[in-house]
Parts: C-alpha cells; structure tokens; sequence
C-alpha cells in the first residue's frame, strides 16, 4: 500500500466543514444562490446559511452583499480560486481512478512543427490498430502540463528537465539553423553575425531564433526581418526561401538530404523530444498511446542509422 506523505501537516479540526466550503465553490462558480442551490440539489436559503456559517468559520466576510449583485470580497476571490483547483483536481482524480472518463478521447500536445512533420505522417499506423481510441491532437506552441482529465500525453522539445513530471525521449535531435539555398546561396563558413542580413521565420508563441542569436554572442542589431507563422507554415515558409529558421534537426532531414533546405549551424547535444507525462498510473488509452509512441521512436532512430 502506498503511503501519502504531505510537505506539511494538515490540521483536519481545523478546516471549515465540507459542506460549507462545496457551498461556496458552487455560488462562486455560478454567482448566483439560487443557481448554487439547483447545482447542489438544496434550497437557495440552505446555500445562504452555509456560506455564512463558513465566513463565521472564517471570521471573514467572503461575500459583498451592498450592491444589488453579488460580487465575492478579495479574500472570497482567493477562497474560490484555491477551492475549484482543489475539487475540480478531486473531481478529475475520481473520474481517472473509477473509469468515468474510459471514452474520453485521448488528449495529446505537442508543437505544430512536430506534429505535422513527425507524428501526422505516422497517426495512421496508430488509428489501424487501436480503431477503438479517440485522439486530440493539440498542436500549439503553448507548454501544457499532463493533468488527470486535461492533457494525457505532452510532446515536447527540450534535454527532459520540467520538475514533477516524467520525461523520456522519443527522438534525438540537435538544434539546427537552416536555410534555402535560394535564399543563403552556397557561401562557405559564416558567423552567427551574418545571420542579421537575413530575413527570419520563428514559431508562433516561441522565441527560439533570438535566443538562438543570443546564445552565439550576437547581442547587437537586428535582423532583416521577423516573422512570427505558426510552426507548419514556419518551415513552408523556409523551404521557399522566406526565412533563416531554428528548429529541430529531426524536423528538417528530410529537406535537407533533398537539398532544400541547408544546414547552417548544428548544436548537438542532450536535447530532443520527450514523452511527458505526470507521475502516477495512466489511463489504458495512454498506455497504449505511449507503447506506440516508444515503437515508432526505435524505429525512427533505427532508419536514420541505416
């Protein structure tokens, strides 16, 4: 049996009864006591007694009851934000642990780059051999952390450090500054300086190009020019000559042994993309999602050795 260890003690006594704080998380989620009552299945009067009965508790008002609308205090604020994190992770939780989300489709989230270069072009195989499982690509350059009823599964670019969730790699891959010929011709060896005379493409939501300048030592001028694309259209955008961009070497390979895109500079190193998921038992669904996943990682790897 697992033991729970809490990062402090909880004073059980001391916490204001179940019923008075479920009360509240209702009237603050629907602002309304009467609605509040209809969610809880109780009178509006029950809801009015125990939000008082919680603010005596308290020995803080949590309601501003002077206007003819309600409106929540700033300490009732605060109550409310930690109160439907916490239920709506309890709630989440439940629903994991018993099955309830069972025919939930499957949430994954990754970048646009990655999902339209490495993962699209695979999914098929997947959908052959589980027809049973619902996906949800979420192809965004926004980070998402796994949470029990949200995102199951992250993609992400990076060397596998994001604390409190367990990362693993799927594909290796170096950072890489690439161009087309038509737009950076055959020149020999260049710095990262020459980059500015250069116009650039960067992914929607990111800032990898300028930290790539940064991190070379180029901390002065600017480029020709920016333009922010969502990650698809980033490397369209390359392949026709509209931009210097900065991306994985995994997404580009194929351009690059097809000559259409060159590869400038390589950083090689620890990075590459990772299966994140948090810690704890994943759903079936998940499961094998993530056996798939590791499949097509070895073999991904076993074709770019060959």
């Amino acid at each position: 049996m697992a033991i729970v260890r809490w990062s402090y003690m909880i004073d059980w006594i001391a916490l204001p009864p179940l019923s008075a704080l479920r009360a509240f998380a209702a009237l603050a989620e629907r602002r309304s006591v009467t609605k509040a009552g209809e969610q809880l299945n109780v009178s509006h009067a029950a809801v009015s007694q125990q939000i008082r009965t919680l603010e005596t508790h308290l020995g803080l008002s949590l309601v501003d009851r002077s206007g003819r609308q309600l409106e929540l205090t700033p300490e009732g604020c605060q109550l409310a934000e930690a109160l439907t994190e916490g239920f709506g992770t309890i709630f989440r939780t439940i629903q994991m642990l018993t099955g309830a989300d069972a025919a939930r489709p499957l949430q994954i989230s990754t970048t646009q780059l990655f999902a339209s270069t490495w993962l699209m072009p695979r999914l098929l195989d997947f959908q052959t051999k589980h027809p049973g499982i619902d996906l949800m690509v979420n192809p965004t350059a926004e980070i998402s952390d796994p949470a029990p009823g949200g995102v199951d599964l992250c993609l992400r670019f990076g060397d596998g450090n994001w604390p409190g969730l367990e990362a693993e790699m799927l594909v290796p891959a170096d950072i890489v500054i690439t161009a087309a010929p038509s737009l950076v011709g055959e020149c020999g060896e260049i710095e990262p300086a020459d980059l500015l005379q250069f116009p650039w493409l960067q992914e929607l939501g990111t800032n990898e190009s300028m930290d790539w300048l940064r991190s070379h030592g180029v901390t002065e001028g600017c480029v020709k020019s920016l333009t922010h694309v969502p990650g698809n259209l980033m490397l369209e955008g390359a392949r026709a000559g509209q931009g210097v961009i900065s991306t994985a070497m995994s997404s580009v390979e194929a351009d690059v042994k097809a000559g259409r895109l060159r590869v400038l500079f390589r950083d090689a190193g620890e990075t590459g993309y990772h299966i994140v998921t948090r810690p704890g038992i994943l759903r079936p669904p998940a499961k094998a999602f993530l056996q798939w996943l590791r499949r097509q990682g070895k073999e991904a790897a076993a074709l770019a050795e060959a």
